[in-house]
């Protein structure tokens, strides 16, 4: 019999015109997650010139309209359903603008092309930012070329929002290049938000590419064992202490700094310079990276409405354990078997806990010799945009050990380095709880259910007669080692 393909999953598409560069996504699939699987950017700086001139630059044009006719063509050919253009500050404040926007469609017939007002890019951002960080308590700041768009976030409801032409092409025009004059135009614009002062003490999540090279760079400079921008967070003093280089340095002295995009260095000292008067206004106590943004928004409204409350991280799990797990139904199972091991946990823990035994069975169709360490760069290293990098951490160290990694092996440095004493503790708790379910049930629900864990002067674990499961020595081996990871002796009990 001829081999059947496994059925396509659905695939959607956008392209975000911007005041720097056009950038087209494609998504693969409707789930909680957004997970791309193309990403193409041309920088076209479409915004330049328009301070002085009003207008879109007319060089940029011609260049953009080629692009935008390889980007239909990659969206048709990879089948991407619905595919829509997104046109942002420069074009909806340009003249040209809208005869820019009709030649597209006549290119394009058919792809809707909407210029985003300032109040719809904002909704997107915050939609975006929220895909990844439900629970965000603060204020957004999205920057692009032409626009900063502003938006507070009360424990991830949006509030009032506004767009300022803060974006750093817009502002290096309006500041001629100077920027101390930057710095005063940024804090005369900021000081018309008297709201932004309600975000003191929170966070202060950033969006956008001027953004994110700012953090490539104190990624680079300060050894980070993560290089994932997204979710990279660093306190008020550190985004202070980076904005003040940054913003005093010269553009050879910025292409010469480990970590930064040469296309970004003449916008980088402006990026800087908002940052630090946002952090000045916001009174914020911590700055948060995004890579999630007008894009991610866009994919959300495509996502079922029962869908998009879904926590990102348990989703994530699930996401895993479909791709990769042996059966779906063995993780509640999991959940509810190492719950004597925790009596006392709840909230962040709890969420942790569910989403390891979500995707503790993701080795199963590995090489042996490498699951442990494949699992854990797989977990570590994953697109899911629910993870902050702690959770990355603590569950690759989790299912690193639930496939009996060593714990001194090499590749669990970057983990090491990331979790504090007792969460490392947890998750060595955790993995080799899991080891000795796996052991115990061969990865099944039925044989699961004939044990259990009970934790009084000592581990005990209980087996039923006849289910299956006997004290064999590697499950007096794995029970040993579970009884020394929570510090107790332990004991089997047949019933």
């Amino acid at each position: 019999m001829p081999y059947q393909p496994v059925p396509a999953l659905p695939r959607c598409a956008v392209v975000d015109l911007g005041s720097n560069s056009v950038r087209l996504v494609v998504f693969e699939g409707l789930g909680r997650n957004p997970i791309p699987i193309f990403n193409e950017k041309a920088v076209l700086r479409l915004g330049r010139g328009l301070n002085a001139s009003g207008r879109l630059n007319e060089e940029g044009l011609d260049q953009a309209l080629m692009v935008m006719g390889r980007y239909h063509a990659i969206a048709r050919a990879m089948g991407a359903h619905p595919f829509e253009v997104l046109c942002t500050a420069a074009v909806r404040d340009a003249a040209n603008g809208p005869g820019f926007v009709e030649a597209l469609r006549e290119m394009m017939p058919g792809v809707p092309v909407r210029t985003l007002p300032g109040a719809a890019e904002a909704d997107y951002a915050a939609a975006g930012l929220l895909c990844g960080i439900p629970s965000a308590d603060g204020i957004l700041a999205d920057i692009g070329g032409g626009s900063l768009e502003l938006v507070r976030l009360d424990g991830g409801r949006r509030g009032v929002g506004q767009t300022l032409k803060l974006g750093v092409i817009r502002l290096a025009e309006r500041s001629g290049g100077d920027v101390v004059k930057a710095r005063a135009l940024a804090e005369a614009d900021l000081s018309e938000l008297p709201w932004l002062a309600d975000g003191a003490g929170r966070d202060l999540y950033l969006v956008g590419g001027a953004w994110r090279a700012l953090a490539r760079i104190h990624i680079a400079q300060t050894g980070y064992p993560l290089n994932m921008v997204h979710h990279y967070t660093i306190d008020r003093e550190e985004a202070r202490d980076l904005t003040g280089v940054i913003a005093a340095a010269s553009r050879r002295a910025l292409e010469r700094m480990p970590g930064v995009p040469r296309r970004r260095a003449e916008d980088l000292p402006f990026a800087a310079v908002v940052l630090r008067r946002l952090l000045r206004a916001t009174g914020a106590r911590r700055v948060v990276f995004s890579a999630n943004g007008l894009r991610e928004g866009w994919y959300m409204q495509h996502v079922p409405v029962e869908r998009r409350d879904v926590d990102p991280l348990i989703a994530a799990g699930h996401e895993l354990a479909e791709r990769y797990g042996r059966d779906p139904s063995l993780p509640p199972a999991l959940l509810a078997w190492t719950d004597p091991l925790f009596p006392t946990e709840s909230g962040e823990t709890l969420r942790l806990r569910e989403a390891a035994c979500w995707m503790s069975d993701i080795g199963s169709h590995d090489h042996p010799e490498y699951r442990a360490e494949q699992s854990f760069l797989r977990v570590l290293r994953q697109p899911g945009i629910g993870l902050d990098h702690h959770a990355r951490a603590f569950l690759a160290m989790t299912l690193a050990l639930r496939y009996e990694a060593e714990p001194d092996s090499m590749f669990l440095a970057p983990a090491r380095i990331l979790l504090s004493f007792e969460a490392t503790r947890r998750a060595t708790i955790l993995g080799v709880a899991l080891r000795l379910a796996y052991t115990l049930s061969a990865g099944t629900p039925d044989l699961l259910v004939g044990t259990s864990l009970e934790i009084g002067s000592q581990l005990v674990l209980r087996l039923v007669a006849g289910t299956g499961v006997f004290a064999g020595e590697s499950v007096t081996r794995r029970l040993e080692r579970l009884g020394a990871a929570v510090g107790m002796e332990a004991a089997t009990a047949v019933v």
